[in-house]
């Protein structure tokens, strides 16, 4: 069983920048990572994945140029950077892993809150 503990949310300015941060335990070490969003009153989305391997990236196109993902194997640990964050980019970032795609689990999410 995956356990997936998210970091690094809070309240920042437009145009700041926020580095969250999952911590994967329990065999995780091979799964290939994401990061999701949800939103007020909307569905949770993709924001961005990373391969098991860190060898390939993918982003959604409304945080391309501006978010990064990615992963340390040596600490199980997967990062989103997120710099020139925008109001519409506040909502609940969930960190995802899956050992076969689309077959996410899902941490508890951390909020992330951008202020005009």
């Amino acid at each position: 069983q995956v356990q997936l503990v998210e970091s690094g949310g809070g309240l920042v300015q437009a145009g700041g920048s926020l580095r969250l941060s999952c911590a994967a335990s329990g065999g995780a070490f091979d799964y290939h990572m994401a990061w999701f969003r949800q939103a007020p009153g909307k569905e949770r989305e993709f924001v961005a994945r990373i391969s098991w391997n860190g060898d390939y990236t993918y982003y959604a196109d409304s945080v391309k140029g501006r978010f990064t993902i990615s992963k340390a194997n040596a600490k199980n640990t997967v990062y989103l950077q997120m710099n020139n964050l925008k109001p519409e980019d506040t909502a609940i970032y969930y960190c995802a892993a899956a050992a076969t795609i689309p077959r996410w689990s899902f941490g508890q999410g951390t909020q992330v809150t951008v202020s005009t």
